[in-house]
């Protein structure tokens, strides 16, 4: 099984191209076509966890943040991120990073957040745009239903909670086979005319791909008529945090509590209690402040996040309480995740879950 094989699922989960400009996600170090020995999954890539895999015999880290996240112009081990890929380049691990692709999808980190605080009714919080395509198509009458069939197969037609969407209109087709053609339907040189349908379809941008070679495969012209086009719909799946729902409304005494338990953190850093009882919660993984006036607007009575300064705590304004939980804490269950992925597609393939905490925050707690 080589790094590629097991790099391309997660990326048909959350492909790459779902990450943030400034991000840095997929292979960094190493080379996909290698035979994978081992998989180690984790948080961050630490000298430690290298060492960790090296003694496991994992050839391939599968992290959620980016060791090398901006431009390094030397490797002369200044830096726990330089001594970290020196350490991977000798030693033939290959480093993967699976971040804000991720971050972005309704299932993915946040969406393990969600599950340990019980969430129902689950939206994105800030959805996004330019993620969707329309595919218009012309087809035989005959062999629509087939096409049709192809294209949700490969992913096509998915509005929400709803599948196999699609539009079909009526129409005549024109066409006059030349030399070296082989039509389906007409004679060569003579022009013919068609009832056709015109099928239309909307999918993600990135199976573009599958979903043109799939509308191939199943059409029985020699030449296929469509034509894509760029939407500018919001797409409700990909977006930043999750905004839901607590089963029976809690105090916020009770949920912070629970916030406390549910994450292993003593300290919960918030802002004022507000009068009424908690049920919307909007929840944001990592470093999540820009989504606050989100969280407001959504009509969330609770945003947990972390890495909140001082200042930004004041945009709570007494329309929301803001709870900052830790960075690592808030998503610690993202090596959970990454690992239960691999698990249930590669039962019989030595996947790992690092036994290093890379937490590089300590608390005191003068009790």
């Amino acid at each position: 099984m080589t790094i590629s094989f097991i790099t391309s699922l997660l990326e048909k989960i959350a492909p790459l191209s779902l990450q943030e400009d400034y991000d840095n996600a997929g292979l960094i170090t190493g080379n996909k076509n290698w035979e994978c020995k081992g998989a180690l999954v984790c948080l961050d890539v630490t000298e430690e966890i290298l060492e960790e895999a090296i003694q496991q015999n994992c050839n391939l880290i599968i992290a959620h943040h980016p060791i090398v996240f901006k431009g390094i112009k030397k490797f002369s081990g200044n830096s726990y991120v330089e001594r970290a890929v020196i350490k991977a380049i000798k030693n033939d691990i290959a480093i993967y990073a699976c971040h804000t692709n991720l971050d972005n999808i309704i299932s993915g980190v946040n969406g393990r957040i969600a599950d340990q605080l019980g969430l129902i009714n689950r939206t994105i919080l800030q959805p996004k745009n330019g993620f969707l395509e329309k595919l218009q198509l012309f087809s035989p009458a005959s062999h629509s239903e087939l096409i049709e069939k192809a294209l949700f197969e490969a992913g096509a037609g998915q509005i929400g909670n709803y599948s196999e969407c699609s539009f079909v209109s009526e129409g005549i087709g024109s066409f006059k086979p030349g030399d070296g053609a082989n039509p389906f339907l007409g004679e060569l040189g003579v022009r013919h005319k068609e009832n056709e349908l015109k099928i239309e379809v909307i999918y993600p941008k990135w199976r573009r791909n599958q979903v043109l070679s799939a509308m191939k495969s199943a059409h029985p012209y020699e030449e296929v008529s469509y034509e894509i086009s760029s939407l500018l719909n919001v797409y409700q799946e990909v977006g930043s945090g999750i905004l839901g729902e607590l089963p029976n409304d809690m105090d916020a005494t009770a949920f912070l509590k629970l916030l406390s338990e549910a994450f292993g953190q003593k300290i919960i850093k918030h802002t004022s209690f507000t009068r009424k009882p908690l049920k919307k919660v909007a929840i944001c993984g990592g470093a999540g402040s820009f989504l606050t006036q989100a969280a407001i607007s959504a009509g969330a009575d609770i945003y947990v996040t972390s890495d909140v300064k001082y200042h930004e705590f004041f945009d709570a304004d007494g329309k929301i309480i803001l709870a900052d939980i830790g960075h690592f804490e808030s998503e610690q269950y993202t090596i959970d995740l990454i690992y239960d992925i691999l698990r249930q597609n590669f039962p019989t393939f030595a996947v790992l879950k690092t036994k290093v905490n890379s937490n590089p925050v300590h608390y005191f707690v003068n009790e």
